[in-house]
Parts: C-alpha cells; sequence; structure tokens
C-alpha cells in the first residue's frame, strides 16, 4: 500500500505530463521556501504559471479544487512573489490547479489571484 508521499508524486507526474500534453512548457517541480512550497512551475505561452496539483480518490469528502483553501492560496501566493523575486523574473502569471479525482484529470486556469487581486507585476 503506498503512503501519501508516494500517491502525491506519483500525481504529480502524471499532472506534469497532462500539462505537457496542453501545451505547457515545465520550468520547475517543488519549488519550495519557508513560506510555503509550489508543486509546478510552468510556462503557458509566454505566461508563468504556479500549478497546484489536488488529489482526491473520490468526492467523497469534496472535490480537490476545494481543497485548495483561501489559507492555501495566500501560502502559494507568498511562496510565488518569493519566487519571482529570487529569480528576478517580470512576467505576466497566473496561478492554476490541476485536479485529479480518480482518474478523471483537469486544468483550472487562473483558479485564484493573489491577495491584492493581480495576476502580475
Amino acid at each position: 500500500m503506498q503512503n501519501k508521499r508516494e500517491i502525491g508524486f506519483e500525481k504529480e507526474k502524471e499532472a506534469v505530463k497532462f500539462l505537457q500534453n496542453n501545451g505547457y512548457t515545465i520550468v520547475e517541480m517543488n519549488f519550495s521556501a519557508k513560506c510555503g512550497e509550489i508543486d509546478i512551475i510552468a510556462k503557458d505561452s509566454d505566461c508563468l504559471c504556479f500549478v497546484e496539483v489536488k488529489y482526491r480518490k473520490n468526492t467523497e469528502y469534496g472535490t480537490p479544487i476545494e481543497a485548495v483553501s483561501v489559507k492555501k492560496q495566500k501560502r502559494i501566493s507568498r511562496t510565488a512573489m518569493l519566487y519571482l523575486k529570487i529569480r528576478n523574473i517580470k512576467s505576466d502569471f497566473r496561478f492554476d490547479i490541476v485536479s485529479i479525482t480518480g482518474t478523471q484529470i483537469e486544468i483550472i486556469k487562473s483558479a485564484f489571484t493573489t491577495p491584492a487581486g493581480k495576476y502580475y507585476i
């Protein structure tokens, strides 16, 4: 039986393949900082995407999208701002979610904004 970490890693690999099949270019995976972690950083055309991967076996306890709480969105936003600062990137960006339920997978583009409501700096 797989543990949650193994399942999460497997689903992130699945999300990477799905994103690539949908025209995304993977820039980095599992960027981690004191303020949080970003599962996947990718480019969709000229837009930098900070991608959160969420998996649920079924929707008995809610959908994967519902698992990305406001608190989680803020943590991802802070981490993304730090990433942009560290890498000295000035680019349009957005926050996407790859939602995996059982074997169904989908991308939710522009799933949320930064607390200030801006997608770019």
